[in-house]
């Protein structure tokens, strides 16, 4: 039970550091989403649903973060480009 809560203060942590832009915060919801959903399925088949859910979830967040973080400062870059010419 302890590690449970360890792994879901460490997973709240991580997600408390995800980037600001629009994308960036959709890509970190739905990715968490995701992963934890997908974490839940695969731990219950080692009998924790609950690890396997913060850890999907975790991973889900950052990855989709990450993303979405990409797809921002590509959007920004257009932007820039768009009002130089």
């Amino acid at each position: 039970m302890k590690k449970g809560i360890l792994i879901f203060a460490t997973a709240g942590l991580l997600l408390s550091g995800v980037s600001c832009g629009p994308n960036s915060q959709t890509g970190a919801v739905l990715g968490g989403l995701g992963g934890a959903g997908v974490g839940a399925i695969i731990g219950n088949q080692s009998g924790r649903p609950l690890e396997g859910a913060a850890i999907g979830g975790a991973l889900g967040a950052g990855s989709g973060a990450l993303i979405g973080n990409a797809q921002d400062q590509r959007n920004q870059q257009r932007y820039y480009d768009q009002r130089r010419y």
